[in-house]
C-alpha cells in the first residue's frame, strides 16, 4: 500500500512522512501532525485474535510507518521484550464489574512503557531513513510518568540527548526517584518551579523558536520530542486497544463484533486519543468516557463545547493528570472541524484561555472524580475485590461509576489501567486507612506488598537510597535558557 502522509493541525499544506514527522516531533508552525486520512485494518478480528502482541503491533503500526517490514519488526522484538515482566504484556484482568487493562508492567510501571519502549527504535529507524547525522535532542515535559519512560528509552542510546523537565514540587516521591536516579551520560533530568502546563508551553515553544534550532543545528544538535504530541509517541497506544478487545473476547466478557466501552483516566488526551484510532481502523467501540481529576478542563469541554482553562490549577494525588492545556485535543478538534477552524481556535487558546466548538465527538463524554471520590474508590474497590488500585486507574473507575448511573449503558466497560499503585505508595495506603497518612512512602512499600499480595517492582525495591544524579532546578521562565547552557 502506499504510505500515509502527515499533515498539520493548523495548516494542511504542512506535510511530511512518518519517519520526517517522527523526528521533527511538532510541526514548524506548533501544530501537531495527524494522518492525511485514517487506514483500516486490513485483517479480520478473527484473524488478529490468534496474534501475538508483538504480531498484532504489527499489523497495526505497518499502517500508519513507511518503515520496511524488517525495520518495523525489528523496532517491535526490541521494545517488548523481556523489559515487560508478564509474556503478555499488557493482562486484562475481571475486577469487580469491570476488566482492567494492567499497562504497568514494564520497567517504569506505568503506560508510557507501551509507547516509549519502542520510540527510541523508531527514532533510530527514522533518522537511518532521513540520512539524518545530527545528534537528536529529546525535549521532553513530564506530569510524572513520560519523563521516566523516556529516560529509560533513551538512556545510553547513541546519536541521542534526552532533557527532561518535570514539576519539582508536582510528582509522587517515587516518581521523582525515579527521574533523579536515572544513570546514563546522554540524560539530562530538571524539576522546574512551576507546572507540566508550564514545562510543556516551554518545550513547544523551543520547538517552533527557528534562531535557535538554526543556532543548534550549526553546533550538529537537532530537536524531537517524546512527549505525546509526537506522532510517534501516540501510534504504539493503538495497538493496546485491539489487544484488550481481543483479550477480552478469548475471556468470553464480550462477543467478536460486539461493541465494547473504554474508560481512560485522561491528562494530554494522547492516550484516549490512540483509543479513537483505534475506533477509526475499524475496533468495535461503543463509547470512551474521558476521566478527569479535579482539573476537569476536558470534562467540562465534553460536557459545553468550552475549552476553557482559566481555572484554578489543583495539585491532586493523580499527578499524571494534572493538565489544563490537553495538546492532543488538538488533533481530535482538527479532526472534526479541519485545520482553518482549530489554527483559530489555538489562537483564542493562546491569547484568551478559551475557545468553544459547535461539534463535538458523540463516541466520547467527560466524567471527573474529586479527591474524596478517588480515596473512596480505592478503599470500597479493595474491600469488594481485594484489588489495589492507583490514584489515576481510581480515577477511571469513580468515573465509570457515574457514567454508568447517568448513561444505564450496559456494554462491558474496559478501565485502562495506567499505573502500578506502587508509584502512588503513600496516596493508596492512606486511601485505604488513614492511619499511613503520616508514614514514611518508602516503608509503606512493604505495607502495600502485604495488603495487595503484589511483590514490590525490582525496578523500585529500595529506590529511596539510590543515588540521586540530577539535581538541576530551573524557573518556569528560564526553561530555553538551561537548554541553551546545557548544549552550547
Amino acid at each position: 500500500m502506499a504510505h500515509l502522509t502527515y499533515i498539520g493541525t493548523r495548516d494542511r499544506s504542512i506535510r511530511a512522512s512518518a519517519s520526517q514527522a517522527i523526528l521533527r516531533g511538532i510541526c514548524p508552525d506548533g501544530g501537531l501532525y495527524i494522518p492525511e486520512t485514517i487506514p483500516v485494518m486490513e485483517k479480520s478480528l478473527e484473524a488478529l485474535s490468534k496474534l501475538s502482541y508483538q504480531e498484532l503491533a504489527y499489523e497495526v503500526l505497518h499502517l500508519f510507518l513507511d518503515f520496511t517490514e524488517e525495520e518495523l519488526k525489528a523496532c517491535i522484538a526490541g521494545a517488548y521484550d523481556e523489559k515487560f515482566d508478564i509474556p503478555e504484556i499488557a493482562p486484562v484482568v475481571q475486577k469487580g464489574d469491570a476488566l482492567f487493562l494492567e499497562l504497568f508492567h514494564g520497567r517504569t510501571l506505568a503506560f508510557k512503557d507501551m509507547a516509549l519502549s519502542i520510540l527510541p527504535y523508531f527514532m533510530k529507524t527514522a533518522a537511518k531513513r532521513e540520512g539524518i547525522d545530527k545528534e537528536i535532542v529529546i525535549l521532553t515535559a513530564t506530569s510524572g510518568d513520560t519523563g521516566k519512560a523516556a529516560l529509560e528509552g533513551f538512556a545510553g542510546v547513541d546519536g541521542t540527548k534526552i532533557i527532561v523537565f518535570f514539576p519539582e514540587d508536582g510528582v509522587s516521591p517515587v516518581q521523582k526517584l525515579q527521574m533523579t536516579t536515572q544513570e546514563g551520560e546522554n540524560t539530562c533530568v530538571v524539576g522546574i518551579l512551576g507546572n507540566f502546563d508550564d514545562a510543556q508551553s516551554a518545550v513547544k515553544s523551543i520547538f517552533t523558536d527557528k534562531a535557535l534550532g538554526a543556532e543548534l543545528e550549526k553546533k550538529g544538535f537537532v530537536f524531537s520530542s517524546a512527549n505525546s504530541i509526537n506522532i510517534g509517541r501516540l501510534l504504539p497506544q493503538i495497538v493496546y486497544y485491539f489487544h484488550a478487545y481481543l483479550r477480552a473476547v478469548k475471556q468470553g466478557k464480550v462477543n467478536m463484533g460486539e461493541e465494547i466501552n473504554f474508560t481512560v483516566p485522561t491528562g494530554n488526551f494522547g492516550d484516549i486519543l490512540a483509543g479513537w484510532y483505534a475506533m477509526k481502523l475499524g475496533l468495535p467501540v461503543g463509547h470512551f468516557v474521558c476521566a478527569s481529576n479535579d482539573n476537569k478542563v476536558l470534562y467540562d469541554f465534553f460536557r459545553t463545547g468550552t475549552y476553557d482553562k482559566n481555572r484554578e490549577f489543583h495539585v491532586t494525588v493523580s499527578p499524571s493528570m494534572d493538565i489544563l492545556i490537553s495538546s492532543n485535543l488538538e488533533r481530535l478538534l482538527c479532526h472534526m472541524v479541519g485545520q482553518e477552524a482549530t489554527k483559530a481556535d489555538m489562537m483564542k487558546l493562546g491569547q484568551e484561555g478559551k475557545y468553544s466548538v459547535s461539534v463535538t465527538e458523540k463516541k466520547i463524554s467527560g466524567a471527573f472524580a474529586t479527591e474524596k471520590e478517588t480515596y473512596e474508590a480505592i478503599r470500597s474497590f479493595y474491600e469488594a475485590t481485594g484489588y489495589v488500585m492507583d490514584t489515576h486507574t481510581a480515577v477511571a473507575y469513580a468515573a465509570y461509576q457515574k457514567y454508568k448511573g447517568e448513561s444505564k449503558d450496559g456494554r462491558p466497560m474496559v478501565i485502562v489501567s495506567t499505573a502500578s499503585p506502587y508509584k502512588f505508595t503513600k496516596d493508596v495506603m492512606t486511601a485505604l486507612d488513614e492511619k499511613y497518612a503520616k508514614e514514611d512512602a518508602f516503608a509503606l512499600m512493604q505495607v502495600l506488598e502485604n495488603v495487595s499480595g503484589v511483590p514490590i517492582p525490582e525496578s523500585i525495591r529500595d529506590i529511596e537510597h539510590r543515588r540521586i544524579l540530577h539535581k538541576n532546578v530551573c524557573p518556569r521562565d528560564k526553561i530555553k535558557e538551561f537548554v541553551k547552557g546545557y548544549l552550547l
